[in-house]
């Protein structure tokens, strides 16, 4: 057995070229590292003809920190293993793994080149009439099939045990339910804005709401989650919707994928005060980003309910309207979620280029106040909320 070694460009090449057979024997292989992750080593191997591979490798470090913080490699494992299951059930919407080496942390996926990165299109004003319809039937067909309603109670159990992720959802737990609710090393936010924080981190009624969310996080293993739906895993295009990144998979509570791609739209709908300048088009961005929350909540209940209506395997599940109660708290989860998203991008230690690429300090505390307050009335106020009608008239009202 190979003992696992961190890959430079050359060591990629060679690894593609003498284990797999993507490329023909006496194909002019090029190789680079372009990867800006917080976590793993990326690189792109093309020929001559620009057929083209991606290689990723898990480091046994945190990128962003360094050697300081160490993490396993067998998040490399969990990573392929969610997109190859993820992948039976939704493959339209799944980056393809080609190739992977659990020993040496080592995933070959397809290349998506041709298409774009979600968050910087947003940020540049770009935006996608497939987005909400794929994410939520990526979302919905993944966590039903991965869950009670299909899978037997043996087999779920097993999966559950397979997906155990205890490294990568400790760094969920703090980054998004302690850190920004307590004093913290890892926070990172500007001075301007330590009134606004103070009075967050005092709010009693809140850190009650976060400890629900994050009791829910750590004891519901309602399906296996992607773990890390932000605009920065999701390639796009005009016709296409690719999911990536899947290293914190994990079986938890179905609400927080959910919640963290609405949160995560939020986040741009908030910088697009400050960087859309013209009106119209900022109006445009506007009511395209709550179009896409409302469309993609909606197609997923819809998918979510046809699913359980035809395939739900277990007796008791299918009594008439217990799909329908589930559904209902699933997506008061979500907007719970979202809103700790919201919170944690905002003076945890991972920010978002939507907000921080607003090069006006005073300009980017206003947006920052306004996620704040965004963030802690969706905590608060989602659990009151019946159905999904009530959580749009929710958000609306905080966003009007």
């Amino acid at each position: 057995m190979v003992d696992y070694i961190a890959f430079d460009s050359t060591q990629a090449l060679e690894y593609v070229k003498n284990q797999t057979n993507f490329f023909a024997p006496d194909a002019e292989l090029t190789c680079y590292e372009f990867g800006d992750g917080n976590l793993n080593l990326v690189f792109r191997i093309h020929d001559q003809q620009q057929h083209s591979v991606i290689l990723k490798q898990a480091l046994p470090y945190a990128r962003c920190v360094g050697e300081s913080w160490p993490l396993t490699l067998d998040r490399a494992r969990i990573e392929a293993s969610v997109l190859i299951r993820h992948g039976e059930v939704c493959a339209q919407t799944t980056v393809k793994v080609l190739h992977r080496n659990d020993t040496l942390a080592i995933t070959v996926l397809e290349d998506l080149g041709h298409m774009h990165i979600l968050r910087g299109q947003l940020c540049q004003g770009h935006t996608y009439p497939n987005l909400a319809i794929d994410v939520a039937d990526y979302l919905a067909k993944t966590s039903f099939y991965h869950s009670d309603f299909y899978l037997s109670p043996a087999q779920k159990k097993a999966l559950v045990k397979e997906f155990t992720n205890p490294e990568l959802c400790a760094i969920t737990e703090d980054l998004f339910f302690d850190d920004p609710y307590h004093r913290s090393e890892r926070n990172n936010y500007p001075n301007e804005l330590q009134p606004h924080v103070t009075a967050l981190q005092n709010n009693s009624n809140l850190k009650l709401a976060v400890a629900e969310l994050k009791a829910k996080f750590l004891s519901s293993p309602q399906s296996l989650l992607h773990g890390d739906v932000h605009t920065g895993s999701i390639f796009v295009d005009q016709t296409n919707t690719k999911l990536i990144d899947p290293e914190f998979g994990f079986f938890g509570p179905i609400g927080f994928d959910l919640g963290s791609f609405i949160g995560n739209l939020l986040l741009n709908y908030c910088a697009q005060h400050k960087r859309a300048v013209e009106l119209p088009k900022r109006r445009d961005l506007h009511a395209y980003l709550l179009n896409s929350i409302q469309t993609c909540v909606a197609q997923f209940e819809k998918t979510w309910l046809q699913l359980a209506k035809t395939q739900t395997r277990d007796l008791a599940l299918q009594a008439p309207g217990y799909a329908e109660r589930f559904i209902n708290q699933v997506l008061r989860d979500a907007y719970g979620f979202c809103g700790t998203e919201l919170i944690r991008r905002t003076i945890g230690l991972a920010h978002v280029a939507d907000i921080d690429g607003i090069e006006n300090l005073r300009a980017r505390v206003e947006v920052q106040q306004q996620t704040l307050l965004l963030g802690e009335q969706l905590i608060l106020q989602a659990p009151q909320c019946d159905t999904k009608e009530d959580l749009s008239q929710l958000l609306l009202s905080l966003l009007l």
